[in-house]
């Protein structure tokens, strides 16, 4: 691909942004097995910080694979992509202002890495929903281990493809153990340090 592109000057920047919103922006970022909870939680946060007249926008797997990556399979190349693109868009949203909130399983340690990368270290804040495969499984929210342990669904994680869990999360989070209010509190107190501008 020809790359003659360069980015063009902004008169507003970030830090107007970030200014006017009286908030640091930063990117949380969800990871689990299908069916640990992300996104309850991620809806319960999103929520959580409306009440706290914070700036906010919620990325979830099934409305990013509707929409923007809905070009995507679940090989092992599309998830890698399927991250990639979040972690664009997550930037963009980042440079916007906001508190961006993701929820996906970006089930391998590289692709985490890589949207650490596009994000900025400084600016990731990863949380590890960690919820056994077994509940996961009798949660089935989607009954999509039903249809993974029939067959019917290939390269479905947990299954027949890879979770491999964050080493050092910001944060992890055993569902079993604690429940939503806790869930959430427990990532506001972290966030605490990042909102005022």
């Amino acid at each position: 691909m020809i790359r003659n592109l360069t980015s063009p000057p902004q008169l507003v920047t970030s830090e107007n942004r970030t200014a006017l919103k009286g908030q640091r922006p930063v990117v949380i970022w969800l990871t689990g097995l299908s069916g640990a909870g992300k996104s309850t939680i991620a809806n319960a946060l999103e929520l959580a910080l409306l009440k706290a007249g914070r700036h906010t926008y919620l990325l979830d797997g099934d409305n990013i694979r509707l929409g923007l990556c809905n070009d995507l399979g679940f090989s092992d190349q599309d998830r890698e992509e399927n991250i990639r693109r979040i972690s664009e868009v997550s930037k963009l949203f980042l440079d916007a202002g906001l508190i961006v909130i993701t929820a996906f399983i970006s089930p391998f340690r590289r692709d985490r890495a890589l949207a650490r990368n596009v994000i900025g270290d400084q600016n990731f804040i990863e949380v590890h929903i960690d919820t056994p495969l077994t509940e996961c499984e009798r949660r089935d929210p989607k009954g999509l281990y039903g249809k993974a342990r029939q067959g019917l669904i290939k390269n479905f994680t947990g299954i027949d493809s890879a979770y491999e869990a964050p080493l050092a999360p910001k944060i992890r989070i055993n569902t079993l153990e604690e429940d939503l209010e806790k869930s959430v509190q427990r990532i506001l107190a972290v966030l605490q340090e990042n909102l005022e501008a």
